[in-house]
């Protein structure tokens, strides 16, 4: 059985780029509706405790690094469930090598993030999509005003991403190695 599991990791193994390019929608939607989510239980919140939005300023300004650091942690869990989805569609697809398959999903990200910085630089402010995109989980810096603290928090959605991925990548890739442990003729060719 393990025989026939590596002839096939040997000729269907490797980077599959279309697993990982679903796997990055898939992690950029899941990205959009847990940020939906977490939006809409602190809108819930805030109508249960009947706060308008003068008061959770006002409630979010004297507790300014109690939001930050729990923000920071919403932040990463988000990032990483999303990206561990994409990387689970990404192994589960491809079925074999489910880690580079989650770094692949990263790199997804990674290139189409890029390509939209620099289309928005060429293009002008007008049609920066990243800016006006609000439904994805951002760092709460503005761009052009990159602090040591956004460094870090950057630093840590980039490794929380690609944690996330890799894991999700293993993940999808189990599901195929319990299929191959139960199959009767696996070891019959």
């Amino acid at each position: 059985m393990r025989s026939v599991a590596a002839a096939q990791k040997r000729e269907h193994g490797g980077v599959k780029i279309g697993s990982a390019f679903f796997g990055w929608l898939t992690a950029t939607g899941m990205a959009v509706l847990l940020t939906a989510l977490i939006a809409a239980i602190g809108a819930g919140v805030g109508v249960v405790n009947n706060t308008n939005v003068t008061n959770a300023k006002n409630t979010a300004s004297s507790n300014a690094s109690t939001v930050g650091v729990v923000g920071a942690i919403v932040l990463l869990l988000i990032v990483l469930v999303a990206y561990y989805c994409g990387g689970y569609v990404a192994g589960r697809m491809a079925r074999f090598n489910g880690i580079r398959q989650g770094i692949a999903v990263w790199l997804w990200a990674l290139v189409i993030a890029i390509v939209l910085a620099i289309l928005a630089a060429v293009a002008g402010e007008k049609y920066n999509l990243l800016a006006k995109l609000n439904a994805f989980p951002r760092i709460p810096v503005k761009e052009g005003t990159l602090t040591t603290t956004g460094i870090v928090a950057l630093i840590a959605v980039a490794a929380a991403s690609l944690i996330g991925a890799m894991l999700g990548g293993l993940g999808g890739m189990r599901y195929h190695r319990a299929i191959d442990r139960t199959d009767p003729y696996a070891g019959h060719n």
